[in-house]
């Protein structure tokens, strides 16, 4: 009896040291995947390359393969390839053979993992034998006597698998080393879609800059020749303006009044012409102008301003008192407020005209408004007035470029610009200056 309970001691013993072997081997693969895994998190992807291949030999040292690979499908071409191989020393390589196989010949592989489950082959030698493009006759040319393959998915679609070969010996995978490499295999889909993001992030910023050097060079030549054509158009402006005021001091007396109206119909398109010609080049080069940044008094710039500007007799203008001051170019906020009083003094039609200049102060911004009693504006023109070289009316030697200058420099300062207008009342331009 006391022998009997000998022996029966022994044999939990052993089953125990068994069991505490078994758990030890599985902490220390836990252990490697976490190293690896905080590899995978750390590392520069540009070496993506030597990373996973360590860990390849890495996780095949462990399990005792001899050869680790990852394999990508193609289901679109059905095709199936070798990417990365990892060989035991003595082992042939085979990636160069595993390129662009066919799927027809990997169908025990594709179903279980189009199903999530992993293809395990304990003992190929088991297998029926099919010939040549059976799953045998794939497996054995290659000394292969145990296999295992985990799919890889990536957002629910199967996108190819990674596999453990052992040739010198039968090499058996517990159900928890499987469940080990099915988390191996996840971790290398999120370095794999890592590194693809990466990749699809440098070449949107590859063709950002490729981009950014050609509208800034396109924008450079505009530049140019905006100022070639503003010259050369000029030019024969002045010349012309010149010739015909000439010929109408010189014939004053020797032809009538009438005569000369067709001349002065050509002076006021010549003038018309110029106008054009000056308010392209001032939108072209608003955010060309070298940085002039400064304080500027408003009040004394609207003043300034004023003094350029002919305000017919019957036309009143008030500014608020104590308007803020602003960094940034005088050149810029004087076409501003330039073209904002020059504009609602072309539109005037009352008997007393009024025109009203001041502003409000909110947390991140000044809210500038210049309100006139003017013709008005019909809403549907709200928007159209912005844009280059529209006008409502053809009478005048209006550019119609005024008011998407005003807007471009606006907008240049990160503020916004609308109107409210009813016709017959009166028209209030607002915009917004961030404060700095």
């Amino acid at each position: 009896m006391g022998e009997k309970n000998l022996i029966d001691s022994n044999t939990d013993d052993f089953g125990q040291v068994e069991k505490d072997k078994i758990i030890e081997r599985q902490l220390r693969f836990q252990e490697l995947l976490i190293s690896i895994s905080t590899t995978y998190i750390n590392t520069d992807l540009s070496n993506i390359d030597e990373v996973l291949n360590k860990s390849l030999k890495q996780i095949g040292e462990f399990v005792e393969a001899d050869r680790s690979y990852i394999f990508s499908y193609d289901l679109v071409n059905r095709t199936t390839s070798n990417t990365y191989e990892w060989c035991n020393t003595g082992i042939e390589a085979e990636i160069d053979n595993l390129q662009n196989i066919p799927i027809e010949f990997l169908t025990q592989w594709l179903d279980a993992h189009k199903k999530g489950e992993a293809l395990y082959i304990e003992d190929v030698s088991q297998l029926p034998d099919g010939g040549e493009n059976s799953v045998r006759g794939i497996l054995e040319p290659q000394g292969i006597k145990s296999l295992i393959a985990i799919p890889k998915i990536k957002n629910n679609e199967l996108i190819g698998f990674i596999g453990f070969d052992s040739v010198r010996k039968i090499n058996k995978f517990s159900e928890n080393e499987k469940e080990i490499l099915f988390v191996f295999a996840n971790m290398l889909v999120n370095v794999i879609q890592r590194k693809e993001h990466e990749e699809l992030i440098k070449e949107q910023e590859r063709k950002k800059e490729e981009l950014l050097k050609s509208l800034s060079l396109q924008n450079e030549q505009l530049n140019e020749y905006a100022h070639a054509v503003s010259h050369d158009l000029k030019a024969p402006l002045v010349n012309i303006n010149t010739l015909i005021s000439w010929f109408i001091d010189d014939n004053k007396e020797a032809l009538s009044e009438d005569s000369f109206e067709p001349l002065h119909k050509v002076l006021f398109n010549v003038e018309k012409m110029d106008q054009i010609i000056k308010g392209i080049l001032d939108y072209s080069t608003i955010d060309k102008l070298e940085s002039d940044d400064r304080q500027i008094d408003i009040n004394g710039l609207i003043g300034e301003v004023l003094k350029t500007i002919t305000v017919p007799d019957n036309i009143k203008i008030s500014v608020q008192e104590n308007m803020p001051k602003l960094i940034g170019s005088t050149w810029k906020f004087e076409k501003v407020f330039q073209n904002l009083i020059t504009n609602s003094i072309k539109y005037s039609d009352k008997e007393q005209g009024v025109i009203e200049i001041g502003f409000t102060e909110n947390n991140e911004f000044y809210e500038f408004f210049v309100k006139d009693n003017g013709i008005g504006i019909n809403p549907d023109y709200f928007e159209r007035i912005f844009k280059v070289f529209t006008k409502l009316e053809s009478t005048s030697s209006s550019s119609g470029i005024g008011l998407s200058i005003v807007k471009k420099i606006v907008e240049y300062h990160s503020g916004k610009i609308w109107v409210e207008s009813q016709e017959g009342s009166g028209s209030t331009f607002y915009f917004t200056i961030l404060k700095k």
